[in-house]
């Protein structure tokens, strides 16, 4: 019962937070989104959250939540970027823009293309991003009204931080979770993660009224882009032996990349979350967990195809990272309840086997 009280008032927390905080600029929910993600991704292997992380490691998944957010949005009869501050451009949207020009990144650049072009150049992007992070909303992140409400960090330093004081050898860049703030942010995921997309995408329409109308926002901020992913089809089809992921028959018409963990829980692009599958069994999969049985086909996977998987993306200049998407599935499956239930095929639905789960997680997945 403590325990159910505990996510409880961290939940009222937060919505108090989202609903009475002061948001002049969408840093406050990047952050928010940024620090999840984070606990997901640096689970261990009980599908615990880690019990700190740095602002180095924040800066990295904050450019990572704007970097689509700096394409121009299509209105019809103009195209425009769209504002993330009510006073102007947010800086930390115009130090990306202001990277990708450099690096000579044209729409539709992808992180990792981003990293290659400029390597030197994009760690000095994470050290600006780092340093508004350490100015701007994490010491104010916690603020309402003219009252502070630490429910879910510490942190070493307060709003007058100089730079002077950032760049010197006594800042310390942790911020460690509260308590079981961490746990409570991988429990939540799944609820808190729409809710905190749902008021950006409101700010975002707001300091941009008169260019916005009828339009989609929601699907600019944070679909996911399926055109990209059609890139990897035919070699993912191939090392699949043209089977579907899902019912393991040959796939002769409409083949799809699914997410193995959906993008609506964790949005993950890296090939080793992406899966072939039939359009039936993907469309029927929807953005539902799948059972225990499919993660440890999935785990298999993983362990069977890393080389080729590493080849695949070093081809295609596509994101990898095995650990943290391993991280994120632990993370979100060992904190499931019992009586959960997970997409097994069509309208079949199963309950969570944590012996399956463990045996499956337990594969090791050589480091990319």
């Amino acid at each position: 019962m403590s325990e159910d009280r505990g996510v409880v008032g961290f939940t009222e927390n937060l919505l108090t937070i989202l609903d009475e905080g002061r948001f002049t600029a969408t840093y406050k929910f990047a952050v928010l989104l940024g620090l999840m993600d984070l606990c997901l991704e640096r689970s261990t292997e009980s599908g615990s959250a880690p019990t700190s992380v740095t602002t180095v490691q924040l800066a990295e998944k904050i450019v990572s939540l704007y970097w689509t957010h700096v394409e121009e949005f299509d209105l019809g009869d103009q195209k425009v970027v769209l504002t993330q501050n009510n006073t102007g451009q947010a800086e930390i949207v115009s130090l990306i823009r202001d990277y990708r020009s450099r690096a000579r990144l044209g729409p539709g650049a992808l992180l990792t293309e981003a990293k290659l072009a400029d390597g030197e150049g994009f760690k000095a992007l994470l050290r600006n991003v780092e340093w508004k992070l350490v100015e701007m909303p994490l010491p104010r992140l916690q603020l309402v009204g003219t009252g502070a409400l630490p429910f879910i960090y510490q942190i070493g330093w307060d709003e007058s931080i100089s730079k002077r004081e950032f760049n010197g050898p006594d800042f310390h860049n942790t911020l460690t979770f509260i308590a079981n703030a961490g746990d409570h942010l991988v429990q939540l995921a799944g609820l808190l993660r729409p809710i905190i997309q749902a008021r950006w995408v409101t700010l975002v329409q707001q300091f941009n009224r008169e260019h916005l109308r009828d339009s989609h926002v929601a699907e600019f901020l944070f679909g996911v882009d399926r055109t990209a992913t059609l890139r990897l089809l035919p070699d993912l089809r191939e090392l699949q032996d043209n089977r579907c992921f899902y019912c393991d028959s040959r796939v002769t018409a409409h083949p799809e990349i699914d997410h193995f963990i959906p993008w609506a829980r964790y949005p993950d692009n890296g090939i080793d979350n992406l899966v072939v599958a039939h359009d039936r069994c993907n469309g029927a999969k929807k953005a539902f967990l799948a059972c225990s049985d499919h993660v440890r086909h999935w785990a298999e996977k993983l362990r069977r195809d890393t080389s080729d998987l590493a080849a695949i993306a070093q081809k295609k200049s596509w994101a990898r990272h095995p650990e943290r998407t391993l991280g994120v599935a632990r993370g979100i499956y060992f904190n499931l309840p019992p009586d959960a239930k997970l997409w097994r095929a069509g309208r079949l639905f199963a309950h969570p086997e944590r012996a399956v789960l463990t045996s499956a997680f337990n594969l090791a997945v050589p480091r990319s």
